[in-house]
This record gives C-alpha cells, structure tokens and sequence, in this order.
C-alpha cells in the first residue's frame, strides 16, 4: 500500500491511537506525523490473500502456536515508537500486544510486504531499516506484484544487524519460511494474478 503524509498533523502516540481505531481509513505513525494508507490493487490484494491462505492452512494441520495476521494488523516497532501495516506478519508462541485492545502486535517473527511502484524503495530501505529494529524479527519477506520475483531476507544468529539475502524468481520454486516451519510455493503465492 500507499502512504501519504497527512498535511498539518502531529500527534502523540495516545492521540494518534485514538485518532486510528476511530478513523475509517488506515495511518501510519512516525514521530509525530501520521500517513495515510492507500488502497491496494488487485494483484495485491490477490498475493496478500493465497500468502494468508496457505499460511494459516499450515498452521491448522501443525496444531502450531503460530498466528497470522493480514493487512489490518498495526504493528509497533519499540525501539523508535513508528506504528506501521505490514502486509503479512506472522507470530508464534506468546503473542504480544501493546494494550488489551489487541490491535497493535508488539513481536512478529515473519513479516512480508507486497511491493507496488510507490512503495517499493520505502519497503527495501526506511521500513526495512526500521523493521530491522523487532527483536523478534527473523525473516523478511519481499514480494513483487507485477512479475515473478520473491526476496527474503534471513536475520542471521542474534541481533548482529547481518541478514542473507535469497531470491526466487521461479514459480517451480518453493520457498522455505524456517522461523515457521512452512513453506510458500511459488505457484500458490502468484496463483490467480495476471503480469
């Protein structure tokens, strides 16, 4: 998705939750300054769907403690206070929230994000920079919309800043999500969209 910064606002953290679970339409939160979120396409919305998909049938065969979360989940990232909508993100085992509203998921494991043109650079660079920041965080996922190409970024062992980077570009291939245990085929992420 879009985000648009929003003329004239600054908020605090309290002023913008509350402006958020009132509003109708979805904002991201840095540093006083909140963005509009803007719709997505129907390739976007079709990744994002099969990914939800075939993540939570894993999960229901496994009995796993795992959750997935789609497009509507806010997540807070601690240590530089942004809020921000990821695509996909996935938690394990004692899911954290910030409040007993249960709308800001504190410690994902797995989070994707679907890239557009206008929010590519901001997904590879300043999000990712900021994502970087979730302890929990463990793997990164990138996922182009408009032809076949899947990045994943892997946190090597504890939080040395170090992430491996592997690329698939094939809808044969199949790509293994190991902080989850489960595994993304190519074929079903880009099941149903037209390039």
């Amino acid at each position: 998705m879009n985000t648009q910064p929003q003329q004239n606002m600054r908020l605090t953290p309290e002023e913008y939750l509350e402006y958020e679970r009132n509003s109708q339409i979805k904002h991201e939160y840095f540093d006083g300054e909140i963005f509009v979120m803007v719709g997505a396409k129907r390739n976007h919305n079709i990744i994002n769907a099969n990914i939800t998909t075939n993540l939570v049938n894993q999960f229901r065969t496994d009995d796993s403690a795992c959750r997935v979360f789609s497009n509507d989940m806010r997540i807070k990232i601690e240590k530089n206070g942004k809020y921000t909508y990821p695509d996909v993100a996935v938690a394990c085992d004692r899911i954290e929230f910030e409040d007993n509203e249960f709308d800001i998921l504190l410690n994902p494991i797995v989070i994707i994000e679907i890239l557009s043109p206008s929010t590519e650079s901001y997904d590879r660079g300043k999000k990712f920079e900021h994502y970087q920041l979730i302890e929990s965080l463990k793997e990164y996922i990138l996922i182009a919309q408009d032809h076949c190409l899947v990045e994943k970024y892997v946190r090597s062992n504890g939080f040395s800043g170090e992430w491996k980077y592997t690329v698939f570009n094939n809808t044969q291939q199949i790509m293994r999500i190991e902080s989850i245990k489960c595994t993304l085929p190519l074929s079903d992420i880009y099941n149903w969209v037209e390039f």
